[in-house]
């Protein structure tokens, strides 16, 4: 397992960084915290264990931009997401890859989810 490196805090995203198979999905998927559905799609893509939503099923009224960035050797630069639904927030709970490498090129945009989100498949 590698953990990917962090810029601009202290707080780390563990990732297992390794090339995998990546698995698409036509089952509905949702991600949901503090009873909120923030995103739902049926054609999210699975790599490492994680879902990620396309961009276009993402409830943009729920994500704040965020100054975190981890890196992966093989997919590249994750930028990060706070969350914030009902006044609570969630700092850093959805990452993407905004320009990732060519070995992850099919999740460009797609979010993924993580700290408390359950994603229901």
């Amino acid at each position: 397992m590698t953990v990917a490196s962090l810029s601009g805090g202290s707080r780390r995203h563990i990732e297992t960084c390794l090339p995998s198979k990546e698995s698409k999905s036509s089952v509905m998927a949702k991600a949901i915290w503090e009873n909120t559905v923030l995103a739902e799609s049926n054609r999210t893509i699975e790599i490492e264990g994680n879902q990620y939503f396309p961009p276009e099923a993402i409830k943009n009224e729920y994500f704040k931009p965020s100054s975190r960035h981890t890196t992966c050797p093989w997919k590249g630069l994750a930028s990060y997401y706070d969350l914030e639904v009902n006044g609570k927030q969630n700092a850093g709970a959805a990452w993407f890859y905004p320009e990732p490498k060519a070995a992850a090129s099919q999740i460009k945009g797609y979010v993924a989810f993580w700290k408390g989100v359950k994603v229901e498949k």
